[in-house]
Order: structure tokens, then sequence, then C-alpha cells
């Protein structure tokens, strides 16, 4: 069974059909002893970053803890963007920091957010993005950006280079939502539901 993480962040009902689609057991759940016995763990979020204050005010535990004992977890739009140490979006609010780095606001000569399709640019062998091509398109919507560092696995282009992909270990991130993005999003939660 996925523990699909409920924070009080929206999307979280589209992640749910999607990961059943590609036939998970999936449960929404604000419960931390469903988190500690899930087989893998899911965090989607769209909106502001200081809704992460609510998980880290009585999930972020159990969260931490199933993934210290090797749990697949993944981060979608603000959940990835949680795994690092913050953002500045809502400075007060900490991370995980389980990848370095604090999340920026897109530069001003760009429109902001960013929303639509974009392309990936694949930067390693990354488990969770095997079978889906170089140059994919996927869907985006957020405001803030996490840097490229050593465990970015995919690229995109927006006001520079930002990461559209994370992985390190058993915790994973996208910064584009894999429910919204075709056929490269279903193979996307394909490869996390068999981690």
């Amino acid at each position: 069974m996925i523990a699909i993480v409920d924070y009080g962040a929206g999307n979280i009902s589209s992640v749910k059909k999607a990961l059943e689609r590609v036939g998970a057991t999936a449960q929404v759940t604000s419960n931390p002893e469903v988190i500690a016995a899930a087989e893998r763990i899911a965090m989607p979020g769209v909106g502001h970053f200081c809704r992460c204050d609510a998980l880290n005010q009585g999930l972020r535990e159990s969260v931490l803890q199933a993934i210290t004992h090797g749990r697949p977890f993944l981060g979608i739009c603000v959940g990835m963007q949680w795994l690092f140490e913050g953002s500045a979006e809502a400075p007060e609010t900490p991370g995980a920091g389980i990848f370095s780095g604090q999340c920026s606001r897109f530069p001003a000569d760009v429109k902001s957010p960013h929303v639509g399709w974009n392309q990936i640019e694949l930067r390693g062998d990354s488990r969770l993005l095997r079978g889906v091509a170089d140059g994919a398109f996927v869907y985006f919507t957020h405001s803030y950006r996490a840097p490229v560092i050593e465990q970015t696995m995919a690229c995109a282009q927006y006001g520079g280079a930002f990461s559209a992909a994370v992985e390190r270990d058993n915790v994973f991130g996208v910064q584009f939502h894999p429910e919204k993005s075709g056929a490269a999003g279903l193979k996307i939660l394909e490869n996390f539901c068999a981690l």
C-alpha cells in the first residue's frame, strides 16, 4: 500500500487516481501509524511552501522515520521542495534537509508561475525515470524552483536550469506533476510502484 500524505496541500485525489490507474493500492492519510506501516509513501502538494508547517507539526517524524527505514518516498511539486533545506517562499518553514540547498523564486524576467508543458533533460541513471525519453514533455505548475545539485536526475529550463527530478537511495522527488503528464508521468508512477 502507498500512503499519500495529507498535510493540507492540494492535488491529492488526482495523484491517488493516477496511482490506482497503474495498479497500486493507495490511501490518503494524515495518520502517522498508517504512514509508518506503508510500503511506499507519496507526498504531493500544490500551493505555498508554508503548508509544510502542518507536516512539520504532526507527520514529519513519521515520514522521516519511514525514509530512514528504507521505504521508497516520492515528493511531488511542493513535496519535492520539502526535501530541500527550505524555500524563500516561507523562510521560517524548514524543509527535510535530505537534499542541500534552498528553493528560490523564478527570476523577474520570466512569467511566474511556470505553468504548462516543458521538456526535461535527463542527467543520470535514474530508477524513477527509467523508460522516460530524454526531452520528454511533462506538466509543471510552480513559482519556486529547486537548485541543480549532484542528485539532480533531470533538469528543465525556465529562466535558467532547475531540478525537475532528484534521487538519492530510496528518496525521489519531481517538480512536475506525473499525474498530469500523460504517458511519461504514468511510466514514472509505475517505476515508483515497482521499487
